[in-house]
């Protein structure tokens, strides 16, 4: 367990497959409401169907994790991997942050805050020197805050003829 400022004990470890429902539970109580002022409605309807959905790959890579309260509700999560989403290229010593979220009754407690220092802790170890984050709207303040720097905006395809307006984002390890 580690102790959060102003949350209390929070244990962030490794994800695990068998945690998909409740990392399931997490991103469709998270996400429409964290995304409501950036996004229009009809985005968010195509949008979240498969934003809200645990990827069985990330919860078996060793480099996602979660945040999980005393009762054992999960109220945070995210990782990182050496494959760029959505094409699986790999460039030498950078790693793409995947899926974060945290609780919207959770947010602005350091949840997410040491989510972000268990992956870069763990990247660094294994020889990342550089991250790049593809942010939603609403997610770029958040990334700010932490160090990261906008580089462009771009429409990521979340599915077919499902583009989502982000942001590249990049942070130096």
């Amino acid at each position: 367990m580690q102790r959060i400022d102003s949350v209390g004990e929070i244990l962030v470890r490794v994800a695990r497959p068998d945690d998909e429902a409740a990392v399931d539970r997490l991103l469709a109580a998270s996400f429409p409401r964290l995304s409501a002022k950036a996004y229009a409605p009809t985005e968010l309807a195509r949008a979240l169907p498969v934003m809200t959905k645990a990827n069985p790959r990330l919860l078996a890579s060793g480099s996602y994790f979660v945040a999980e309260a005393l009762d054992g509700l999960l109220v945070g999560a995210g990782g990182w991997t050496r494959e760029r989403p959505g094409t699986g290229e790999i460039e030498d010593g950078l790693a793409h942050v995947r899926h974060f979220a945290v609780d919207a009754d959770w947010g602005g407690r350091g949840i997410g805050r040491s989510l972000f220092g268990r992956c870069r802790d763990t990247a660094r170890d294994s020889g990342i020197a550089r991250f790049e984050c593809y942010a939603t709207l609403n997610a770029e303040p958040f990334y700010a805050a932490l160090g990261f720097s906008s580089v462009r905006r771009l429409e990521i395809m979340l599915a077919a003829a499902t583009p989502l307006p982000s942001v590249v984002m990049t942070f130096s390890l």
